[in-house]
């Protein structure tokens, strides 16, 4: 072989493993988000931001949800249910630290449920553990929670993000500093721009793969485009401009992915405020609704029509959308029964999705057409926490409602539309009662029937989960069986 050949050869071999260098996979990610969250405790408050930050990537409870929606183990590796339905006997993880390097145990799922059921709990799914009787340590990785009553949904209680594991050591930081047992660590956080995460190398389970993962907090929709276009962001869960997802899937950069979600968007009425204790008027503001219109408008054709407070893609699912249809006079005759005097002036408190602030201007102008003029308040997320959701200080607001099968809301009187219906709470002590697959059905399908026909609030669609990504990147969440950005099986293919 000749000198010029031999160097030929050692310059392909050179090149070859540059280029091989070059196309190593990336380890870390900007994942943009439209929300921000108001801190980062997700066992004491209503925000699906903090989950969407922390579930399963820093946080983790005794069950928890995959991508499916199935609820699988999660910090307790198994279970033995007893005969009366009253008694789980978990038994943890081997090797579990915190990030902190302190140990996890027995005692943390003790303090973390008695912490949740407490009088003075700020959980906001309280409710979740008010069946839990007795919370007891058997040995370092046993715990036994004994129940007031069978519960066929226990299980999936405890993968809610409400539901994670704390220690007593970190409670009191847990805000601005979330330590838990996942396989990201906490790192900084730049209010009003960004959230870090990096990689827990010491993590029990199977390891991220992502080094490092940025939560970028983009609130305005032309700008989360920009930021897509641009490749400062290489994903976008919850897209908030589906006009654009047409630019991006013939961008061969990018791909697009349209899955579901558990978010039921409601147009929210305070069921204790005049005029909307009365049902005729919740029912002329039903009629008062074009759904399509909302969806073409707001959401650009993304969404399916819903008439209950329930998943379409729920087995269970009733379709009672025809009890709500669109009928601005039948409106117009209900107020008119009712006997109140229009224009009705109503306080409607909007928060920062495209599909709230779009949506309400659409639904405003539909409420004005037949004497109902809500007076829009756009306000921020943390605002819309404290004011509208605690202080109940609204008529109407627009919110989807992402949490997984949670009908059972509409049970608790001092929740913030202040539905007091004893024959709704008492369908859902019967369903926590029940195991029966067959029964647990027909009791969903009667309380869907039950909140639509009271009118409790107008339900306009189901959200869907519209995702912007990279092309090369695999892993995300297609669709959403809780409010969360999980990013511990998410990786680069170059």
């Amino acid at each position: 072989m000749t000198l010029t050949a031999r160097l030929t050869g050692l310059a392909s071999v050179l090149a070859f493993a540059a280029t091989g260098a070059l196309a190593a996979p990336r380890t870390d990610l900007t994942l943009g988000q439209q929300l921000e969250p108001p801190h980062l405790d997700p066992t004491s408050a209503a925000a699906g931001a903090i989950d969407a930050v922390v579930y399963s990537n820093i946080f983790e409870g005794l069950t928890r949800f995959a991508s499916d929606g199935s609820v699988v183990p999660g910090l307790a590796r198994s279970w033995e249910i007893s005969d009366d339905g009253l008694t789980y006997t978990f038994k943890l993880a081997e090797g579990v630290k915190y990030h902190d390097g302190t140990d996890f145990e027995a005692t943390d799922v003790k303090f973390s449920l008695d912490r949740a059921r407490a009088e003075d709990s700020a959980n906001a799914q309280k409710a979740l553990f008010a069946g839990i009787d007795n919370v007891e340590v058997v040995d370092p990785l046993t715990v036994k929670v004994t129940l007031k009553n069978p519960n066929g949904g226990f299980l999936f209680n405890m993968a809610w993000g409400d539901a994670v594991i704390v220690a007593p050591e970190s409670i009191e930081n847990i805000k601005t500093n979330p330590i838990g047992t996942g396989a990201f660590k906490f790192e900084d956080w730049v209010q009003g721009d960004h959230i870090d995460v990096v990689k827990n190398p010491d993590y029990w389970g199977t390891p991220a793969k992502l080094e490092k993962v940025t939560f970028k907090f983009i609130s305005d929709p032309t700008a989360a485009f920009a930021a897509m276009m641009a490749e400062d962001v290489q994903a976008f869960g919850a897209f908030p401009a589906p006009e654009n997802l047409p630019q991006f899937d013939a961008d061969p950069r990018f791909k697009v992915l349209v899955g579901s979600t558990e978010g039921e968007t409601i147009l929210a009425m305070n069921n204790k405020l005049p005029p909307f204790d009365n049902v005729k008027v919740r029912e002329a503001v039903a009629h008062a609704i074009n759904r399509q219109e909302i969806i073409d408008g707001a959401q650009f054709g993304y969404g399916t029509p819903i008439g209950t407070h329930f998943a379409p893609h729920n087995p269970d699912y009733v379709d009672l959308t025809g009890l709500s249809e669109y009928d601005p006079e039948k409106s117009k005759a209900l107020l008119a029964e009712a006997g109140v005097t229009t224009p009705i002036q109503v306080k409607m408190t909007l928060p920062p999705p495209s599909y709230a602030r779009r949506g309400g201007e659409i639904i405003a102008a539909q409420l004005r057409a037949v004497g109902i003029e809500p007076q829009i308040e756009n306000v921020e997320w943390a605002q819309w926490l404290e004011a509208t959701f605690r202080g109940k200080d609204y008529g109407l607001t627009i919110i989807s409602h992402t949490e997984p099968m949670d009908i059972g809301i509409y049970a608790r009187p001092d929740y913030y539309f202040q539905y007091d219906n004893p024959d709704f709470q008492k369908l859902m002590s019967d369903l926590d009662l029940e195991s029966d697959p067959a029964k647990r059905s027909e009791i969903l399908k009667t309380a869907q029937e039950t909140i639509a026909k009271d009118y409790v609030n107008a339900y306009l669609f189901q959200l869907p989960l519209l995702t912007v990504a990279n092309a090369k990147l695999e892993g995300l969440w297609e669709n959403a069986p809780t409010q969360a950005a999980d990013m511990t099986g998410v990786y680069w293919t170059e």
